[in-house]
């Protein structure tokens, strides 16, 4: 996060994301990755609830602050620290200071590197390299300190120029910093100032994480005026997680300059998936942003809007925080014995969109608190739900379609059980197209030779859209090559777009979006025809 966030532009197509297999971590001192999970110094299954400080630009709010964050019920911090190329040097007494005070808080620490933020494009902005040679620089205040500290090399790594870098560069400071005897969990930020929008950390993500010897890498994405739909925050999370790569929100909030985010998506997904979250930003903000505070003026007392819904609200820190189990949180840190597999599943109540799903109880030897539902196509698992009890309604299905689903079940010590024995489910045949839709195609960028576009579909009818397919005709020759929120098809200039798992179901007034790169030469007009499961829709 930078002061003056910049916009960001039209994204280009790139490589589908692995889903190889990620090899086990090695062991570690610290914070180990194994199988796209986190996992503390105990071996716990740790998710980030936390936020961000900006420490460099506040040092004396510093003590303060984190007494106060931890207060919330946060379990982790985000500290801001510099380099000494943009603002005043964090040097290793004052890094020590801080995990020292991380430390006396019960928080897990992770520090970044600010001055890398919009590399590139933003003047004064350094490179990873140079983070890297920071990182050396205070090496002494962060050995032996892999228990409780995340090291996130460099904030935002790149603007919006140059960004087909990042790769490469992130992949060497990852390996720089290894052969100099690094050992903690490092984290990565994404290129296009945080957000990604070329999919540049997404599509190399295996790569990158291959390239660490140690494999104990985790990928942060920031998520603003991007992430302004379901559909996309859904869709680039779930990519990740079938892949099996960590990846965490690093920063995000509930609005912004570039757009608008769409915040209760993020709590709702990040919880559903397991994964962590750090809001931005506890207090000081500046050039424009100062709505993003979470308290005013440092005042704990003073709780902004944005700080009660990240803190009190739904899926929020207080709800779902778990204090880190090497701070004796998270359960029993000497339990190490996972649960036993639930029972296999059965369906009932399976409609064109849905399915309730109920198993047999899953035994520990403390207590089960939890079990989490997964898809399963082949060796590819994606996240489908997750209860507290032995039963659970799965949404969002497409309708004539059979899906395999299986559950695990979690302890408190956030040890995972083995996987139950799968079911297969198929739902029942849509009732085609609603008695009214209106079509919304959106040019969102275009460059030579490729375009994004946008596309809702709103339910003007009166009875809801189980399961979708949505369909039109190019005038010009244009082609689809990528797309997030359903999954494209082409036949000649005839394009099919059908749901995803999350978004099947369109109630009455309500619309569901999808986004998709394509190319085009010559002339690139917008359709103007539409069908929704065969009917008619108004373009709008």
């Amino acid at each position: 996060m930078r002061k003056r966030f910049a916009l960001a532009g039209a994204a280009v197509a790139a490589l589908v994301l692995s889903l190889l297999t990620v090899v086990p971590a090695q062991a570690a001192a610290g914070f180990t990755v194994n199988n796209g999970r986190l996992l503390d110094a105990n071996g716990n299954d740790f998710v980030m609830r936390g936020v961000n400080h900006a420490h460099t630009w506040y040092l004396d709010r510093t003590t303060q602050a984190l007494k106060d964050i931890k207060a919330t019920g946060a379990n982790t911090v985000r500290v801001v620290l510099s380099s000494g190329d943009r603002w005043t040097r964090n040097d290793a007494s004052d890094v020590s200071n801080v995990i020292a005070q991380c430390k006396a808080n019960k928080l897990i620490c992770v520090l970044e590197v600010h001055d890398t933020t919009g590399y590139q494009e933003q003047s004064g902005a350094v490179s990873l390299a140079r983070a890297v040679e920071y990182w050396k620089s205070v090496q002494t205040a962060m050995a032996g300190q892999e228990k409780y500290v995340i090291l996130n090399i460099g904030n935002e790594p790149w603007g919006n120029t140059g960004y087909t870098g990042w790769t490469q560069a992130t992949k060497d400071a990852i390996t720089s910093l290894r052969s100099a005897g690094f050992e903690h969990t490092i984290m990565v930020d994404a290129p296009n100032w945080g957000q990604d929008w070329a999919f540049t950390m997404r599509d190399n993500a295996q790569s990158v994480f291959s390239a660490d010897p140690r494999k104990n890498t985790v990928f942060s994405i920031h998520m603003y005026g991007v992430f302004d739909t379901a559909a996309e925050i859904n869709d680039y999370l779930n990519r990740f997680v079938s892949a099996k790569l960590p990846i965490v929100v690093g920063e995000f909030g509930f609005d912004h300059s570039d757009g608008n985010p769409d915040e209760d998506t993020i709590f709702a997904t990040t919880q559903q998936l397991r994964l962590g979250y750090l809001a931005w930003s506890w207090s000081g903000n500046g050039g424009g942003v100062e709505y993003l505070d979470m308290v005013t003026g440092f005042n704990a007392s003073q709780l902004t809007s944005w700080g009660q819904r990240a803190v009190n609200g739904a899926n929020g820190i207080k709800a779902t925080s778990r204090e880190a189990s090497v701070y004796g949180g998270g359960g029993d840190p000497t339990d190490t014995t996972p649960p036993s597999a639930p029972g296999t599943p059965s369906a009932s109540g399976v409609t064109s969109s849905s399915a309730t799903l109920t198993w047999g109880a899953a035994t520990d030897n403390v207590g089960v608190v939890g079990y989490d539902v997964v898809r399963v196509s082949g060796t590819t698992e994606t996240a489908a739900g997750s209860s507290a009890t032995t039963s659970t309604t799965v949404t969002g299905l497409s309708a004539a379609t059979t899906y395999t689903f299986a559950v695990y079940a979690r302890d408190a010590a956030g040890n995972r059980s083995t996987r139950s024995t799968s079911v297969n489910v198929t739902t029942q045949t849509g009732g085609g197209g609603p008695a009214g839709c209106a079509v919304t195609y959106r040019l969102a960028g275009q460059w030579q030779g490729g375009f994004q576009g946008d596309v809702k579909i709103a339910n003007t009818g009166t009875a809801a859209v189980s399961g979708w397919t949505l369909r039109w005709t190019w005038a010009n020759g244009q082609t689809v090559s990528q797309s997030w929120g359903a999954t494209t098809s082409q036949s000649g200039s005839a394009l099919s777009a059908t749901n995803v798992a999350y978004n099947g179901t369109i109630p009455v007034n309500g619309s569901v979006s999808f986004g998709f790169i394509g190319s085009w030469n010559g002339t690139n007009a917008a359709p103007t025809a539409f069908t929704l499961n065969g009917s008619s829709c108004t373009a709008a």
